[in-house]
């Protein structure tokens, strides 16, 4: 029955009466087969598939020749040792481990007193050096006026002492010629009393006069004085800096804003200069990415780089390459590695990339420093 429906379906009779009354065979139809639409159908959609597959590989390696990637990429920042300037016990300690600070913040107090004390001796020391300053200072005034009067004095009271000594010695030449009959011996004696007496005077005057001669001497000498007083002043006044300085430093503040962390100091604790305190993280942020060597062929800085966080994957960072450290990661180490072995075994090396974040960062999802990244660079 089923072959029979099949020969009919394939092969049917139409008969039509002819002007003869005989029935002519009509030409045989074909039947189209009820699955082969179905067959046509499904090599269409399998084709395109291919076509498909096709177009996204070729565009999959089009565009991943373009970009380069690691998974060897974390975050990096600036951190900073806290170290006191001077020593003490620590009497005031104003932050907690992981607190953020802004510049300038106080974080914790050195124990003043000892620095007040020594400021206000320094004080006093400047103070008193400044005063015998100025008293030698209006001494040497008075000197370079002094003592070229005093020098004029004693030259006129030379010239005066000359004069009265030159008189004396004409009386008594004068009453030594004369005869005993006009002059008497006393009056000899009293010109010759009175030219003594002169003549001490002009050596009296001479040597004021040799006293005060070397006045640009004795002046240099007061401003020798005044000198080392000087000095005495400027050392004052540095100790006085010294101790302001020693003073402020009793205050440790925080060198810039950022996050306290590894806090090893105590209320109480007697601190030293160099010791470490805490640690503090800065706010600014970048990429370290440790590239293969192969990678580096066509990566330069300035190229456009697409961030994703592990930590946040909500994040949609973008960068570009700042710079390509000038050395392998091992060549900084604190024992490179030394090849020059018989033994040796070709290691592929890896070069430090600093990738600077230009947007995406979220002041609710904070990146510490260390956090494990993946950089995508665009090689375009």
């Amino acid at each position: 029955m089923g072959q029979f429906r099949g020969r009919a379906l394939s092969e049917s009779v139409v008969e039509t009466p002819d002007a003869e009354g005989a029935r002519a065979p009509a030409e045989p139809r074909p039947v189209a087969d009820a699955g082969d639409g179905k067959g046509g159908l499904g090599k269409k959609i399998g084709l395109g598939l291919i076509v498909l597959v096709a177009v996204g590989a070729a565009w999959f390696f089009l565009s991943g020749a373009d970009v380069e990637s690691t998974d060897d990429a974390f975050v990096d920042g600036r951190s900073f040792i806290i170290s006191p300037l001077v020593p003490g016990q620590v009497v005031s300690l104003d932050v907690a481990d992981n607190q953020f600070v802004t510049k300038g913040q106080q974080l914790l107090r050195i124990d003043p007193r000892q620095y007040e004390n020594d400021r206000a001796l320094a004080a006093a020391v400047l103070e008193s050096a400044k005063a015998q300053l100025g008293a030698q200072g209006y001494g040497l005034e008075v000197a370079k006026k002094n003592f070229p009067a005093l020098l004029a004095q004693a030259q006129a009271q030379l010239a005066a002492a000359e004069a009265v000594a030159a008189k004396a010695q004409a009386d008594y030449s004068r009453q030594s010629s004369l005869s005993r009959q006009a002059t008497s011996q006393q009056e000899v004696d009293a010109a010759r009393a009175a030219l003594k007496q002169a003549e001490a005077q002009v050596a009296a005057a001479k040597a004021q006069v040799a006293q005060a001669t070397p006045v640009p001497e004795r002046i240099g000498e007061t401003e020798k004085v005044v000198g080392q007083l000087q000095g005495a002043v400027d050392q004052a006044q540095a100790r006085l800096k010294q101790a302001d300085l020693n003073l402020s430093w009793t205050a440790v503040r925080a060198p810039q804003d950022g996050w306290i962390t590894r806090r090893n100091v105590e209320l109480g604790n007697y601190v030293a200069p160099g010791q470490q305190l805490l640690a503090l993280v800065g706010t600014e942020r970048w990429i370290v990415a440790n590239f293969k060597e192969g990678q580096l062929r066509r990566m330069k800085p300035g190229q456009k780089v697409k961030i994703e966080v592990d930590a946040h994957p909500q994040l949609h960072l973008e960068g570009h390459v700042d710079s390509i450290q000038q050395g392998t990661g091992s060549k900084f180490t604190a024992f490179p590695p030394e090849n020059a072995t018989g033994n040796f075994v070709k290691v592929v090396q890896r070069v430090p990339v600093k990738i600077v974040i230009d947007s995406g960062l979220d002041p609710n999802a904070p990146l510490p420093l260390g956090l494990s990244v993946v950089p995508r660079v665009s090689l375009k």
